[in-house]
């Protein structure tokens, strides 16, 4: 999937989310979630925005890149990363399920799983092979002690 990285995450994100209100408006099949319960995905929304912002001031901190497949000059693991090794992705996935719930319709979920893949095989299992070359015995070790997702 190395043609998915001609494209950043974040415009992956924005991909989805087009595709996400289009297909609610186009293609509602049916609505799952109805007001006023939907307005509970607001709190998925900016849970996601703050686990990304979190990934991402942790990156900055360490003075390493953002931006997938640049070299790492440093492992991240503390802060949010004891916890997920993709604060960023998982972030960019809640947002993108929040905005879907928030809809209401399978329509506008259905973009989800489709960004999950691209997420995990076009970026996240190539960047783990990137890191093992970098980072040897130390990002095994905390492949192993931190899970990928959640």
């Amino acid at each position: 999937m190395g043609w998915a990285r001609r494209i950043v995450p974040p415009g992956w994100l924005l991909v989805a989310l087009l595709m996400s209100v289009a297909l609610h408006h186009w293609l509602p099949i049916t609505q799952l979630v109805r007001p006023p319960a939907n307005r509970c995905a607001v709190a998925l929304i900016v849970a996601g925005v703050l686990l990304a912002v979190a990934g991402v001031a942790a990156f900055r901190r360490a003075r390493t890149s953002v931006i997938p497949f640049e070299r790492s000059t440093a492992l991240v693991t503390g802060g949010i990363y004891r916890f997920t090794r993709n604060p960023m992705y998982l972030g960019l996935t809640a947002v993108l399920a929040g905005v879907g719930l928030l809809l209401g319709s399978i329509g506008a979920l259905v973009p989800l799983p489709l960004f999950v893949i691209v997420i995990h095989y076009g970026y996240i299992r190539a960047e783990e092979r990137f890191l093992a070359e970098i980072f040897g015995g130390q990002y095994t070790h905390y492949t192993g002690a931190v899970r990928r997702w959640l």
